[in-house]
């Protein structure tokens, strides 16, 4: 009975770390653990108790420890140094389902109960309608050959406000949800890169976002109307030569001086490159470093980096060049001004946006990721993994469609879990931005995923479509993706400096629950606050370091689930993820300390784990918000399993390059020996990638649904028109040729060529006439199908691209 009682008040403490309860019941649980188990001399009462009252009375914890702790952290630089720029860039965001992540306690219930949003009524309108006007007026072969869309195309997007999406009805724009705009840009991409690209930017970072969110009233009078219909046409002037993703800095100068009249105006000179819109644009929003040489504001000659608004006919402005990106047409330039003069009422919130301009491109560099590129890159996936499914279908080689090739298989398995995943990730995450939220760190991770993982697909789209991928023309869908995919990976932040320093370097310190009070408490000396926090996060490390062995030895089943199912499968699996993840990330900011800025490669490995966990949370948001549906339960199998496969190698490599000497020897032996042992996932396995390869190979609701969004022509001479009606004839004669199939089983025919094969087949009443002429009819269009794009020199010449 004793021995009962003795373990029961053990798992009761154990259960306090687990569950993160306060101190003094943890305290009081020791006491009584320590008495039952131990039966310590009153000597040892004596000792423990005075030095275990030090940590319960805050003003003697902090005389005695905390004190004494911040001037070793203050010593050693154990803490990180987060400049001005650093805590701008920190405070444009906010924290959502990615502080659950670093909670190592992730909350399911708030998590699938997030918005899922869904489209509008007058947004489906302009999607069934404007925009499949645009997407048919749009001919991307000509596009390229031409080196810009046609004038028609360029006035029906200002006609119809596709440069206004975003901005309010009351201005004359459309007033669209961050839904509706990604998913204009999604089918538009589905159709022409430089389509969506085009349309995209206006409504992305740039003049119309900084002056709905910091214009003054007279700004958002002038410009908004004008923006909207196109009598404005916007670019946003940042890269410089020297300053790419550094945009902190930007050589371009403004000098701020008084005119003639005795007005304030600003003699701007800079040397801007990579901007879209930049040779076409009526107006600049234009980033540079203002200066008052003569302290007419008393401010003091640097106020800092700026935005301001700049006509396109100024003097001294220079828009005539064109760069050439990878071939794809859409206009991209350098702009250069000399000498430009403009008023201190041009600056986007007039003189409350003096030395703002940091702060403005964080803010909507925290939203515009999360939109935008993630949008283009689902509208890519999905148009790929339609073509692709299609085309194994047709394309035959050994008397088989290739889709029925294993190596095939696995790579259209890859383009359709991705395609759901990455559509899950984008709804759910413009879920939260619809809502008012700005996931500073949610948008990296949906940048660079987006990015990466729409070239991933597009490369196996290369693959399977072999030369049919290569051949450039009007039956290439593809090949345009594929040429600018690696523009996408550059902009709004490279991915590598995005994958090493901004999703887990900048996530940490913003959503830790401590980690950012504690910087802030040391740097204006306030070492009571620092004391709250510090002990916090003591106890914050124990209770994750309890949860993660204890899910750790379970495999996840301590933790009770809020869902049933498949998804209380992969809930446990990410809440031992999460508390392993929480944990290591006190233990690796406790050891490097400062340094850890400096650990790239350890801070990459990091934010993968924190990406497919997120990935992994917003397709089991998927699956919950459309109803759980059995037929789509391979696709969270897939995902879900692949996500594990992936936090369980990045756990892995973190383990096996975590410290030095004998750290480093006890990570990458020990740990890393009974992390593979005790797996927290592997890939899918081969029968789930097949089944997931044939949602894409049949006509009906499975391959519509997966890529629903992007466009679809009916036209006859359409390409993509014709591999679908293809597609659909092939699954029609498949009756048709099990039956001459039975008949050779049966000696009834001999193989043969498949035209002869066909005669012979109707001669014997194998088949009827008409399906004969079904049959033929059929492999005729497949073969047009499989043929590419050929031209005479004369015409080879000719084109562009």
């Amino acid at each position: 009975m004793e021995l009962f009682i003795s373990l029961i008040f053990l798992v009761a403490f154990l259960a306090t770390w687990y569950v993160g309860i306060s101190f003094i019941i943890w305290s009081v649980l020791l006491v009584i653990n320590i008495a039952i188990w131990f039966s310590p001399p009153i000597l040892f009462w004596i000792v423990y108790i005075p030095i275990h009252g030090i940590f319960l009375v805050p003003s003697l914890r902090k005389k005695h420890l905390t004190d004494k702790i911040v001037e070793v952290l203050k010593k050693y630089n154990l803490l990180p140094n987060i400049s001005e720029t650093e805590k701008t860039a920190l405070r444009a965001g906010t924290v959502w389902v990615d502080g659950e992540i670093f909670s190592g306690k992730p909350n399911f219930n708030f998590i699938l109960n997030e918005a899922y949003p869904h489209l509008r009524d007058d947004e489906k309108a302009f999607l069934e309608n404007e925009v499949d006007v645009l997407c048919a007026m749009t001919d991307d072969d000509k596009v390229f050959k031409k080196r810009d869309l046609d004038k028609k195309t360029w006035k029906y997007m200002k006609d119809n406000h596709f440069f206004g999406m975003v901005i309010p009805k009351e201005y004359g724009g459309l007033g669209f949800s961050a839904l509706g705009h990604s998913a204009v840009v999604q089918k538009l991409a589905s159709r022409s890169q430089v389509l969506a690209i085009t349309a995209m930017v206006p409504n992305s970072i740039g003049p119309a976002e900084l002056i709905l969110e910091h214009g003054t009233q007279e700004q958002k009078d002038h410009y908004l109307p004008r923006l909207a219909d196109g009598r404005d046409l916007p670019c946003f002037a940042l890269t410089e030569p020297l300053a790419g993703s550094d945009a902190t800095s930007i050589s371009s100068i403004g000098k701020l001086f008084k005119a003639k009249d005795g007005s304030l105006e600003i003699s701007l000179d800079f040397d801007k490159r990579y901007i879209t819109l930049g040779s076409v644009a009526t107006v600049l929003g234009l980033a540079f470093v203002l200066r008052d040489p003569d302290n007419l504001l008393g401010g003091g000659e640097d106020l800092g980096i700026t935005f301001a608004l700049v006509s396109s006919d100024k003097k001294g402005l220079d828009q005539g060049k064109r760069h050439d990106p990878l071939g794809v047409p859409f206009i991209n330039s350098p702009v250069r001004g000399k000498d430009v003069i403009i008023s201190i009422d041009d600056i986007i919130g007039g003189q409350k946006g003096i030395g703002e301009g940091w702060k403005m491109l964080m803010e909507s560099l925290s939203v515009g990721r999360g939109i935008s590129l993630p949008s283009t890159g689902s509208g890519g996936i999905k148009l790929t993994a339609r073509v692709a499914g299609a085309y194994t279908m047709i394309r035959e080689q050994f008397g088989i469609p290739v889709a029925r090739f294993e190596g095939i298989k696995y790579e259209l398995a890859q383009m359709a879990g991705f395609a759901y995943m990455m559509d899950a990730a984008r709804i759910y995450t413009i879920g939260a931005i619809d809502n008012g939220k700005k996931p500073a760190v949610v948008n990296a991770v949906m940048k660079y995923h987006a990015t990466e993982i729409f070239r991933d697909v597009v490369n196996s789209g290369m693959d399977v479509l072999g030369g049919a991928g290569i051949i450039l023309g009007k039956k290439n869908l593809i090949g345009h993706a594929y040429m600018g995919a690696p523009i996408a990976i550059t902009v709004e932040g490279a991915n590598i400096m995005t994958r090493t320093l901004i999703q887990f370097g900048q996530g940490v310190i913003r959503c830790h629950p401590y980690a950012y009070e504690e910087i802030e408490a040391l740097e204006r000396g306030d070492n009571e606050a620092f004391d709250n926090y510090f002990w916090k996060h003591v106890g914050f490390t124990f209770t994750n370091a309890t949860r993660m062995c204890i899910l750790s030895l379970t495999r996840g089943y301590a933790h009770v689930p809020h869902t049933s199912g498949i998804l209380a499968y992969y809930e446990r699996k990410l809440a031992w993820s999460s508390a392993t993840f929480a944990f290591l990330t006190d233990l690796v900011m406790a050891y490097y300390g400062g340094g850890f800025k400096q650990k790239e490669m350890l801070s990459a490995r990091f934010g993968d784990l924190l990406s497919w966990m997120y990935l992994l949370m917003a397709t089991m948001r998927r699956f919950e918000a459309e109803g759980k549906n059995k037929k789509d339960e391979v696709y969270l199998r897939w995902v879900g399993d692949y996500a594990l496969h992936q936090i369980q190698t990045s756990f892995e490599e973190i383990f096996a390059n975590l410290g030095s000497g004998p750290v480093r020897w006890f990570f990458n032996g020990p740990v890393r020996w009974f992390a593979r042992i005790n797996s927290i996932g592997k890939l899918p396995s081969d029968d789930v990638y097949k089944k997931v390869s044939d949602k894409l190979l049949t006509p009906g609701n499975a391959r519509d649904d997966l890529t629903e969004g992007i466009y679809l022509p009916d036209a006859e001479h359409e390409s993509l028109y014709k591999i679908e009606k293809t597609l659909l004839k092939i699954k029609a004669i498949l009756p048709i040729k099990a039956k001459i199939k039975i008949a050779i089983k049966a000696a009834k025919l001999k193989k043969a060529p498949k035209y002869e094969l066909y005669s012979a087949a109707l001669d014997i009443g194998v088949i009827t006439k008409e399906e004969y002429k079904e049959l033929v009819s059929t492999e005729k269009e497949s073969e047009d199908i499989i043929q590419v794009d050929e031209y005479t020199d004369k015409d080879y010449l000719s084109r562009k691209c």
